[in-house]
């Protein structure tokens, strides 16, 4: 049986650049191994002289249009397994054609026909992860592992986006041929130049249009071969053909780069998989949102980050230049993984520097070791009452042989538009790494380590979630279709701070100086997934590309510890206080986080976000009168500010000023229209009114930005029926009922849980990695001890 599928839930590769599932063409679950010496796929040998007038022999086969007929369209209609419906033929991928057939495969241009013009932009591709979305051996152990369970009729939710021609092309069914074009080609050119229409559902939400190089005067496509004569003498109509302005935009993305697990896939009920795309809307970066916690002047796309215009150099050549630039077609992200296996050492180079040093080389992150936590304060600045000394730099104190520290360590997420890890956080892998050494270079005490059998220590600090099954097990191979719950969900979004707080012991015969280490590291999947993709058994390891993102160090010493000068690219004070609060507010702890700001506020008096900042923490601890005195400051020093109105319009509701909140949250909206969290409150506001007709003009403004947004769908249910719309109604309660969380599915998180005490003290916001092997109770916070085999 043909062996087809998709990376369950993953999308065309752009952020993160894709990686899992599995689509193969090979028997059974087989995979090839990894090759001793790379393919030469980026210069393949075929390609044909740049001067040729037409197109060349060799790929007029290539570029035999055939068109979406209606007698291909039948040949496989007639042995298709509609298992979702005829009028779905697709699913569980939301992908579709122009006119819902089945399109020929030779209807689509290969990459090779494209670059014998186009060849820089093709070395490039070459090396992506769109060009290997679909070859990839892990990926085609996961979706085999798909297919061997459920069936290939299941792998189009994952190739609608990592090989759009096999799903469209009817060719993920049962009896289909072996052998087809684009293997190799996963997302090739034709496929996103084809794409007519995207919506922001994801998992390949797209409509395909038939595949041209040229249209005619009148826009048609021509599906016939065209000679390059004919394109050099009709650029405008190749442009026509090829490019639309949907490319330039985020949404175009979002196709694939938001997905869910549909009850299709699952048998059991829609479950977001990634939204990269929402937490772009919600990013600084977009200007779609007033609630960021840091502003900024431009407006970044995708395509901004991971295709920019790169310089040409040496011998490069591309008609798409202009003025000698490129839009690159590398699509950096984090895949680490393709470049080793393939041997493509530029792409290799170019990631990590991407992921150091992000699209604008002021790298991504900001690592902090903020704060040193005294159990046994010895100085003025670590009181009884405030054992606290920070910021770290800045202040004096003193530190003595045998005492117990903590150091907090703040992790911002500066300068990525969406969340880290964005996608598949189940198996990719990211944590901190944690140490304290002695003036030799001896380790004393470390967190995230990597074991001798290459897996990350349990207890980690990572940027991780747990994907737990119906058993109370953990789908450790990314089995999807069999998901649940999340145990817990670490993630660091866009713009926003993390804590990590680590409790270690100064040795008792230390003398002089130490130094204590913070680093963000990253791989591309963890071990267990990674020698299960390929293959690797007994003491064998596949070895993996791990990168440094960002890191800090600080040097302490026995006895007094003076003020030092800032580092270069270390942030401001005011900054620093900021990003804890903004951590400690993510972490639950109210009364620390106002104190962080309190102390943004004294630093800075004219920020008025420094005020703002309070109140989000008091609306949260449920201090309204607090909070609406601080909004007040805030809108003193900024009058208008729509982030300040924003949370004025969650004071006044909670006050039953419910006029006063609609006038606030339309001031939002005339300055930021497309913002969901106003939107939603306005509709809310208006339920609250009783003007139906008007609450339900938001909430359905609020679905063209988001159309899964589950309050929607709930009080747009009510407002329907209050309104005589029956139909639409019924619409949105069933969506509600698939979307809306299982209230039974927890039990199986705590049973995992419960069996997991490393996983469960990550599952704590705010917890503390011991390394001191005595764990200790303090009156804010549990210390957890991890032991292999005893637990906690």
């Amino acid at each position: 049986m043909f062996r087809n599928a998709h990376r369950p839930w993953l999308s065309i590769a752009v952020v993160t650049a894709i990686s899992l599932c599995a689509h193969s063409r090979t028997s059974a679950a087989t995979v090839p191994a990894a090759p001793t010496s790379a393919p030469n796929t980026a210069n393949p040998s075929s390609t044909p002289p740049a001067d040729a007038a037409n197109v060349p022999a060799a790929y007029t086969a290539a570029i035999k249009v055939t068109g979406p007929t209606t007698a291909f369209h039948n040949s496989v209609a007639g042995r298709y397994n509609y298992a979702f419906g005829k009028q779905s033929p697709f699913l569980p991928s939301n992908a579709t054609s122009a006119n819902g057939q089945f399109l020929s495969p030779k209807s689509f241009y290969t990459a090779e026909y494209c670059g014998h013009c186009h060849k820089e932009a093709y070395h490039q591709w070459r090396q992506s992860v769109h060009s290997n979305s679909f070859r990839a051996p892990w990926y085609l152990k996961n979706v085999n592992l798909l297919i061997d369970v459920k069936g290939v009729q299941f792998a189009r939710h994952c190739e609608g986006c990592h090989n759009p021609v096999a799903l469209l092309s009817g060719d993920l069914s049962q009896g289909m041929p072996k052998q087809r074009p684009f293997e190799d080609e996963g997302v090739t050119c034709s496929t996103c130049h084809s794409i007519e229409s995207t919506d922001a559902t994801g998992t390949g939400s797209y409509v395909m249009g038939i595949p041209a190089v040229l249209v005619e005067e009148n826009g048609a496509p021509i599906t016939r071969a065209v000679s390059d004569a004919e394109i050099l003498a009709h650029l405008d109509r190749h442009s026509k053909a090829v490019m639309r302005p949907l490319y330039q935009t985020a949404e175009f993305c979002a196709a694939c780069h938001k997905a869910a697990i549909p009850a299709t896939l699952d048998d059991y009920k829609f479950l977001r998989a990634i939204s990269l795309y929402d937490e772009w809307q919600a990013a600084s970066f977009t200007k779609q949102s007033p609630l960021p916690f840091y502003r900024k002047d431009t407006v970044s796309t995708c395509q901004t980050c991971h295709m920019p215009r790169e310089t040409l150099t040496g011998d490069a050549d591309d008609p798409g230049a202009k003025d000698g630039k490129l839009v690159s077609h590398r699509w950096l992200g984090g895949n680490t993984l393709v470049p080793q296996y393939y041997n493509y050492p530029e792409q290799a180079e170019k990631v990590v520097d991407f992921l150091k040093n992000g699209p604008d080389g002021k790298g991504v992150f900001n690592v902090d070791i903020f704060a040193l936590e005294k159990e046994n304060p010895a100085s003025e600045n670590a009181s009884a009452a405030d054992p606290i000394i920070a910021p770290l730099g800045l202040t004096e104190f003193s530190i003595k042989a045998s005492e117990a520290l903590t150091a907090d360590v703040v992790i911002q997420n500066k300068g990525i538009a969406h969340s880290f890890i964005p996608e598949q956080r189940d198996f990719y892998e990211a944590w901190i790494d944690f140490v304290v050494k002695d003036p030799s270079g001896k380790v004393l005490a470390e967190s995230g380590f990597i074991q001798p059998d290459g897996k990350l220590d349990p207890s980690a600090h990572s940027f991780t979630n747990r994907l737990v099954n119906i058993k109370g097990e953990l789908n450790d191979l990314h089995q999807i279709w069999h998901n649940r719950v999340l145990a817990y969900n670490n993630t660091i979004q866009s713009g926003r701070s993390q804590l990590a707080r680590y409790r270690f012991r100064v040795p008792k015969d230390l003398n002089g100086q130490f130094t204590i280490t913070a680093t963000v590291r990253y791989r591309r999947f963890n071990q267990h997934f990674i020698d299960y993709a390929m293959d690797q058994a007994g003491d064998k390891h596949y070895p993996m590309p791990v990168v440094d993102m960002a890191s800090q160090t600080r040097t302490l010493s026995i006895g007094t510890n003076s003020p030092v000068a800032p580092a270069a690219d270390e942030n401001k004070e005011w900054m620093r206080w900021n990003n804890y609060g903004i951590a400690l507010l993510d972490a639950q702890q109210y009364e620390a986080s106002v104190h962080a700001f309190e102390q943004v506020a004294a630093l800075r008096p004219d920020y008025a976000d420094a005020f703002t900042n309070q109140a989000i923490v008091e609306i949260s601890w449920e201090r309204y009168d607090e909070a609406k005195a601080n909004l007040a400051k805030a809108l003193t020093l900024l009058p208008g500010d729509p982030r300040a109105l924003y949370y004025r319009a969650m004071v006044e509701r909670n006050a039953s000023q419910v006029e006063e909140a609609i006038t606030d949250l339309r001031a939002v909206l005339d300055k930021y229209p497309r913002s969901k969290d106003a939107l939603r409150e306005l509709g809310f506001s208006l339920y609250q009114k009783h003007d139906y007709p008007a609450a339900r003009d938001a909430y359905e403004k609020l679905q063209v930005v988001d159309p899964d947004d589950l309050a929607a769908h709930y009080q747009l249910a009510i407002l329907y029926r209050r309104l005589g719309e029956k139909d639409k109604a019924a619409i949105e309660s069933a969506k509600f009922a698939d979307q809306k969380d299982d209230p039974t599915a927890s039990t199986y998180a705590l049973e995992y849980l419960g069996k997991h005490p490393e996983v469960a003290a990550e599952s704590v916001v705010w917890h503390t990695h011991d390394l001191t092997g005595d764990p200790v109770k303090h009156p804010d916070h549990i210390v957890y001890k991890y032991i292999p085999g005893a637990g906690l």
